[in-house]
């Protein structure tokens, strides 16, 4: 019997009932996944199942390409005008800011982060998101291209057809409304797979899209694991294209199934360990503010994360004082509370993940300067952590940690922190505080990554492009520069002059 979600949400900050299929949603409809099995939810505050949602399988997959594909050559693709692709978002997305405490309500009890911040930056990022795509629906354009006068010669943009696209869970809905927009824009259909860890908002989503009006196998979703769905998305023969976001480790798996079957286009947005720097004229309120937000936001659950801080020596000491009165004061607690600031990490496996890089700092011969320990008695909860004393070669100062622990650490000029800052296998993105706008934009020019912030960090808006250098991944989620990935270029050459061989 196809599982559902029944709700009644009683909290300070949200009260309502909710109740929706957390079945597979293949062609229109929510089903069964073709085994029967689920798949356990849990509420990450206390370890407790929240529901149960159905577990996709391989054969699920198979059943949503066709439906996509069937989608694409009927009634989307090139016989769906932008304009009607473009009025179908906009539906869209004014369902989901009518639906928009709900929704935040999904994330904060799924995902663990406070019900504030899911209201004020998630729904909002998310719904942006897909006003700003539907605006692009019917912009897609080519270009005449000048040979000779006896020819004609233009290009066509089209849809690339069934498209596979796999998020983490660390932003459910913002990941969803990056990937499904350009992919609906340009006219693609598509296979969605969400984190099995984290998939409440996206299927509550999957009936929004269905009320807005979208015609059944333009959007699929399946709720199933990685090793079986993930795999199977990423190796069918008849997705033509797959996006992805996750780790670097999951990345490359990813490109080898794409390169093993079809040669499938490929897009990417992998790890980070970003570089945070402050120089001894920097405004010191303002870059402690940002750089506790950089590394805590999300419960240090973000691939842009600021967790490499370079401070320079002249300002070191003030700012890590100023920094751990402003870790110490974070307020850990219930996401529906009104003055909660931080949750817990997202399942066990990441708790356990987060402080397996606690005991590698100390092990190595780091000093936790504040924090480093669980959180409460029950749940998956983190001190807000910061080391010092650290060394180049160390775990936590070279690999990814996702979560609420960064590492501060002296620097002597630019030449210094330049050599620190790019040494590293990731490039996503980086932070630069001072008064100084030459030596801002320097220092942004001259740091291996895909964005660099300056005087603020983790601000994502719908029309900027974000994705990484070096391992950090390949393409660009959001602004035009996403477009590009999800159309095939076509040239079409015409002898108007009736030239003859």
């Amino acid at each position: 019997m196809m599982t559902s979600f029944v709700h009644e949400f009683d909290t300070p900050l949200f009260k309502g009932k909710v109740n929706f299929p957390t079945g597979v949603y293949i062609d229109g409809k929510f089903s069964d996944g073709a085994s029967q099995t689920t798949i356990d939810v849990i509420d990450p505050t206390n370890g407790k199942v929240i529901t149960s949602v159905s577990e996709a399988t391989s054969a699920d997959v198979d059943r949503a390409v066709s439906a996509a594909q069937k989608a694409f050559d009927t009634v989307w693709g090139l016989n769906a005008p932008g304009s009607y692709r473009g009025k179908l978002m906009h539906r869209l997305a004014e369902l989901m800011d009518e639906k928009k405490e709900e929704l935040a309500a999904l994330e904060a009890l799924d995902v663990g982060k406070t019900f504030k911040w899911a209201m004020d930056a998630d729904l909002n990022i998310a719904i942006e998101t897909i006003r700003y795509f539907a605006g692009w629906a019917d912009k897609i354009q080519g270009k005449v291209i000048e040979t000779t006068t006896d020819k004609l010669a233009y290009t066509r943009h089209e849809p690339i057809g069934v498209v596979g696209q796999i998020v983490a869970w660390n932003f459910p809905l913002l990941l969803l409304s990056w990937k499904i927009g350009p992919a609906l824009a340009c006219g693609n259909t598509i296979v969605f797979k969400p984190s099995e860890f984290t998939p409440l908002t996206t299927l509550r989503v999957a009936s929004l899209i269905t009320e807005a009006g979208f015609p059944p196998g333009v959007v699929n979703i399946l709720t199933g694991r990685g090793p079986t769905v993930g795999e199977a998305m990423s190796s069918h023969m008849k997705i033509e294209k797959l996006a992805f976001t996750g780790s670097t480790l999951v990345g490359r798996k990813v490109m080898e199934n794409a390169a093993k079957s079809n040669l499938k286009d490929v897009t990417l947005e992998l790890g980070g360990k970003s570089p945070n720097i402050i120089f001894d004229d920097a405004d010191l309120e303002l870059a402690v503010g940002w750089s506790a937000h950089g590394i805590f936001w999300n419960h240090g659950q973000a691939c842009c994360a600021g967790t490499r801080i370079f401070v320079q020596a002249g300002i070191y000491d003030e700012f890590l004082k100023m920094l751990t009165a402003k870790a110490k004061s974070i307020k850990l607690g219930d996401p529906f509370a009104e003055d909660s600031q931080q949750g817990p990490q997202v399942s066990k496996q990441q708790f356990d993940r987060v402080m397996s890089y606690i005991d590698s700092g100390k092990s190595q011969g780091a000093t936790v300067h504040t924090g480093g320990a669980r959180y409460g008695e029950e749940g998956y909860w983190i001190e807000p952590t910061i080391f010092v004393d650290t060394k180049p070669g160390m775990k936590i100062v070279q690999e990814e940690i996702f979560g609420p622990v960064g590492v501060v650490i002296k620097f002597e000029d630019e030449e210094d922190v330049l050599r620190q800052a790019n040494d590293t296998m990731y490039g996503l993105a980086a932070a630069v505080f001072t008064k100084d706008v030459s030596k801002a934009l320097s220092i942004a020019h001259k740091i291996r990554a895909g964005t660099v912030w300056v005087n603020h960090v983790n601000q994502v808006h719908a029309q900027i492009p974000f994705g990484g250098f070096k391992q950090s991944g390949i393409g660009r989620d959001c602004g035009e520069y996403a477009i590009q990935h999800y159309t095939a270029v076509k040239a079409v050459q015409i002898n108007i002059g009736n030239v003859r061989i």
